[in-house]
């Protein structure tokens, strides 16, 4: 396991090396999940790729940080990670509350970005109601007591069978983040609004989505496509609100993709 200190919290990371002529692909995960999501894509790529994983302050293996927490003190302390490991110009992938950390590191520290990745996640995701309720059910009642209604939203009927092993494990991986971090990164979902961010990106970047996402639907992610100048869109079939644990091998083919696409254009006379 590998540790750094940065903005006075430790965080935990990994790192796998790779070859110096490809980019490095930096994967930041989702709200209630640790790195571990990421697996199945990272044994695809594991060797074409240098990577970089992390638990964001308040889950995992990381510490909690000085709360309140904002997008951008989640943006700067991937910052932070990035600048320790001497990491520039990356292909940034981000899957829900990771997707507003992307934006906003494009948005503070561009020099760190060559392109981005943007898995179901949007410019503005949920109200403050939305969110305010959900802060107010885990601080009084436990994450326990919204497991079942937020693995409809992470994952399709098909993945949440009863004797689907891996379902029961990912709902572990939920209700074992601190309850003190799920809150306050909700708190931090709750104030971001990247709208106007949104529209000043200015490398190239892809918005995927799985059709069948309860948290941020297509529809939303589409939104946020649209919203970036030459933005791509990709939706990933058979797949809920964490296509790399359900649909790893097709997400890892539109990220491959993606990656050979900018490559190209940055070749291109």
């Amino acid at each position: 396991m590998q540790f750094a200190r940065i903005n006075d919290v430790t965080i935990h990371y990994q790192i796998i090396g790779g070859p110096a002529d490809k980019p490095v692909l930096v994967f930041a995960n989702s709200l209630g999940t640790d790195f571990r999501i990421w697996r199945d894509v990272i044994v695809r790529l594991a060797g074409d790729f240098a990577i970089v994983l992390y638990d964001k302050r308040g889950h995992g293996l990381s510490d909690l940080g000085q709360m309140p927490y904002s997008i951008e003190d989640h943006a700067t302390d991937l910052a932070g990670l990035l600048d320790f490991l001497s990491v520039k110009n990356a292909v940034i992938c981000g899957l829900s509350v990771g997707g507003l950390v992307a934006q906003s590191l494009y948005q503070r520290r561009p020099d760190l970005v060559r392109a981005l990745i943007l898995c179901d996640t949007a410019h503005k995701i949920g109200t403050a109601e939305s969110w305010n309720a959900r802060i107010a059910q885990v601080e009084t009642h436990g994450i326990e007591s919204i497991v079942d209604a937020i693995m409809e939203r992470w994952f399709t009927p098909a993945f949440r069978r009863p004797e689907n092993i891996a379902f029961a494990g990912y709902c572990n991986m939920l209700l074992r983040q601190p309850v003190a971090g799920y809150a306050a990164t909700c708190a931090a979902l709750r104030d971001a609004d990247l709208t106007e961010a949104a529209a000043k990106i200015a490398v190239p970047t892809i918005c995927i989505v799985g059709d069948q996402d309860g948290s941020t639907p297509p529809e939303l992610v589409l939104s946020t496509a649209k919203l970036i100048p030459n933005a791509r869109y990709e939706v990933i079939k058979d797949a809920g609100h964490i296509p790399c644990v359900e649909q790893p091998e097709a997400l890892t083919e539109v990220i491959r993709a993606f990656v050979d696409v900018v490559l190209r254009g940055e070749q291109a006379p």
